[in-house]
């Protein structure tokens, strides 16, 4: 299944890193690089899925998939984290919680990523 993913990070690497395995692959991705602008492309442009990091200046991942599940409740997510600038913290398991249908934890294997999007896109309905 051909999806449309916006991939909401503000460090770009990471961006193109996850564009260069999804396009491949047939998808469609557009890039964001805070929260807020990935909720303005999912209202201009659509989405079916969108990938988002958690720790971002501006609006950061938790306050975006709390909207997103509110403007957007048909559209799925998947939060990526790799902790705090500690390390320590992972609010990966609050954003599931919030409603994104899984997590990825930072740095992830590009197998780790396809099985993920694959696995949320076919899961059906959110």
């Amino acid at each position: 299944m051909m999806a449309r993913i916006i991939v909401i990070d503000d460090d770009e690497s990471v961006r193109k890193a996850i564009r260069r395995v999804l396009e491949p692959l047939g998808h469609e991705v557009l890039e964001a690089d805070d929260g807020a602008v990935g909720l303005t492309l999912v209202a201009t442009k659509g989405a079916d899925l969108v990938i988002t990091d958690i720790f971002m200046p501006g609006q950061d991942g938790i306050e975006t998939v709390r909207r997103m599940r509110k403007e957007f409740p048909g559209v799925k997510m998947l939060v990526m984290s790799g902790g705090d600038s500690t390390g320590r913290m992972d609010l990966r398991r609050d954003a599931v919680l919030l409603g994104a249908a899984g997590s990825l934890r930072k740095p992830f294997e590009r197998d780790e990523l396809v099985q993920a999007v694959r696995g949320v896109l076919d899961a059906g309905p959110s």
